[in-house]
C-alpha cells in the first residue's frame, strides 16, 4: 500500500520540506553516539582487573551492538548528504556489527517492499519466536551471530542464493565479505602476534553481552504486528526515552520510517507528531512490549 495515494496536498509539503539530508545533523549523532562508546571503553578501562569489568564491558557493546542504526540509516543514505559519507559509515559501522553494507542493503530493501508478507519479506524467514526455546535462542543474539558468520563465509565462498540480490549486485556482496574476513583475519592475526586481548576486551565480548539489548529492541519493530501491506499497521511505533531514541537514531518511530522512508532520521520526531493519530500500533517502552510479547506469542505455547 502506498502511503503517498492517502495524503493531501498539506502532508505531501509537510513531507517534502523534511526530506533534505545534512552533513551536519549525520555527524553530530555519529559524533554523540561514537562519544557514548569511548565513554563505555573509559569504564572498562577503569574497572579493568574487578568484577566491574563486566557491566562495564556491557554499558559499552550496548553503543556497539546500536551501531547496527547507524548502518540502517546508511545504507537508506539518509543519515548525511553526502554519499560517500553514507557509503564510509555504512562500511564502519557494518564491520563492526559483521553485516557488509551491500547485502544488507539489499536485504533491507526488500525488507521495506514486502513488510510483513510471508515468502516475501526476508525479515521473516526462519523468524519463529513462538516457544521457549526458539525465543531464548532468538534473545541470546546466539541465532544473530550463527547467521551472520555463516552467511559472510557463504558470500566469501561466492555462493549468494538470496532471492532479493540481484545477479549485478553479487560480485559487489561477495567482494565486500571477503574484504570483511580478511580484515577481521588481519585484526586476529595482530592481536595474537602482540599478545593482546583489547579486541576481545573492547569489542567482541562488550558486543556479545549486549546484543540481547539490540535483539528486543529490534523484536518490537514488527512483532505481533498484522501479515498486511499497511505500514501504519504492520510496524509499531515505541515511545521510549531521548537516550534510546539517541543511541536507534531515532529508529523507534519505525511506522514513520516506514510510511515515509526517505525522511531524514533527524526528521521523525516532526512527522511523528503530524501522524500520531494514523498510527496503530504504539507501545509505551521496549519493557511493556516484550512482557506483552512473551504473554501472547511465546507462553501459551510453550
Amino acid at each position: 500500500m502506498s502511503t503517498e495515494a492517502v495524503l493531501d496536498k498539506d502532508e505531501k509539503r509537510f513531507l517534502k520540506g523534511l526530506s533534505a539530508r545534512s552533513d551536519a545533523r549525520g555527524l553530530e549523532r555519529l559524533a554523540g553516539h561514537l562519544g557514548a562508546i569511548a565513554a563505555g571503553a573509559v569504564l572498562v578501562w577503569l574497572a579493568s582487573g574487578t568484577w566491574l569489568v563486566w557491566p562495564a564491558m556491557f554499558m559499552e557493546g550496548v553503543g556497539l551492538v546500536f551501531l547496527f542504526c547507524a548502518l540502517h540509516e546508511t545504507v537508506h543514505r539518509t543519515a548525511f548528504a553526502s554519499l560517500w559519507m553514507n557509503a564510509a559509515v555504512a562500511h564502519f559501522a557494518g564491520f563492526a556489527v559483521l553485516l557488509p553494507p551491500a547485502w544488507f542493503r539489499a536485504f533491507h530493501l526488500a525488507h521495506h517492499r514486502h513488510t510483513q508478507i510471508p515468502g516475501e519479506d526476508p525479515e521473516l524467514d526462519d523468524k519463529r519466536v513462538d516457544s521457549w526455546p526458539r525465543y531464548a535462542w532468538h534473545v541470546s543474539g546466539l541465532k544473530y551471530w550463527t547467521s551472520a558468520i555463516r552467511a559472510l563465509v557463504m558470500h566469501a565462498l561466492g555462493r549468494v542464493p538470496d532471492r532479493y540480490v540481484t545477479q549485478g549486485l553479487k560480485p559487489r556482496v561477495v567482494a565486500e565479505a571477503r574484504w570483511f574476513l580478511a580484515g577481521y583475519a588481519v585484526l586476529a592475526a595482530g592481536s595474537l602476534l602482540l599478545g593482546t586481548d583489547v579486541l576481545l576486551r573492547y569489542w567482541v565480548v562488550p558486543m556479545v553481552l549486549s546484543q540481547p539489548v539490540l535483539r528486543l529492541y529490534l523484536l518490537a519493530e514488527h512483532g505481533l504486528c498484522p501479515f498486511i501491506g499497511d505500514p501504519f499497521a504492520n510496524t509499531r511505533t515505541t515511545i521510549t526515552t531521548r537516550a534510546v531514541r539517541f543511541l536507534a537514531w531515532n529508529m523507534p518511530y519505525h511506522t514513520e520510517h516506514h510510511a515515509f522512508m526517505g525522511v531524514p532520521f533527524h526528521a521523525l520526531p516532526q512527522v511523528h507528531e503530524r501522524f500520531a493519530s494514523r498510527l496503530k500500533e504504539v507501545e509505551n517502552g521496549y519493557s511493556a512490549f516484550n512482557v506483552r510479547y512473551v504473554k501472547e506469542a511465546v507462553a501459551p505455547r510453550g
